[in-house]
């Protein structure tokens, strides 16, 4: 499975909100609802949030058994 907890880790440490994914990032609320629940996301978002985050895609993703 493919978890994001990363994602909310690194997002605190680099005082970036939801809010600011959604209203100044165009990370719609369907997209975060999404991320939450660790469900399928598209590369293309991925690679927007490693933009926003300034970050790799291993920093905010990981595999768990």
């Amino acid at each position: 499975m493919i978890t994001f907890d990363k994602l909310w880790l690194l997002m605190k440490e680099k005082g970036i909100s939801t809010y600011t994914l959604r209203e100044k990032c165009g990370i719609d609320s369907k997209t975060v609802r999404r991320l939450r629940a660790n469900e399928n996301m598209e590369t293309k978002t991925l690679d927007k949030l490693c933009a926003i985050l300034d970050c790799r895609v291993e920093d905010i993703m990981e595999y768990k058994k």
